[in-house]
């Protein structure tokens, strides 16, 4: 029996970030098929090219160019096709206030982008397993916030 791939979707401006992201993703060795693309509009063309076969998870930066993470969260949310799709959001930034707004507008985690790989391998995979055990299921204000 063939394991099942896990389809995720990167959308994140900073190349750096998304090569750190991939090589941390490689290192876990888990069954993941990787997309990444760098700025909003693109991202929401991807997503309705493909409303059919969605990714199981989107990782999402809130900073990046045509349209932001905020936007492109929003018109995910309001979008029949595409209001189930689990949202991580994935930011170098860090406010409370930000962070309870996207708890508010669907999101379903918050990650504050990690400086350090092992960390951030830790909280992709955290990220994950939380995704694939709950599925749509968003939880609670007090686990929205995944931590390394």
């Amino acid at each position: 029996m063939r394991e099942t791939i896990i389809q995720l979707l990167l959308a994140d401006d900073d190349i750096d970030d998304c090569d750190l992201f991939k090589e941390a993703l490689e290192e876990l060795q888990l069954s993941t098929e990787l997309n990444i693309v760098h700025n909003g509009e693109h991202l929401m063309q991807l997503l309705a090219d493909n409303a059919g076969a969605l990714p199981k998870v989107l990782f999402l930066d809130l900073n990046m160019p045509k349209k932001n993470g905020f936007e492109c969260l929003a018109e995910i949310k309001q979008d029949d096709g595409l209001k189930d799709l689990p949202v991580i959001i994935f930011s170098t930034s860090f406010d409370r206030d930000i962070v309870n707004l996207l708890y508010d507008k669907g999101a379903h985690y918050y990650i504050s982008k990690p400086n350090e790989f092992d960390k951030l391998k830790s909280v992709i995979h955290k990220a994950l397993s939380a995704v694939t055990k709950d599925g749509h299921e968003k939880n609670g204000r007090e686990n929205f916030v995944l931590q390394p």
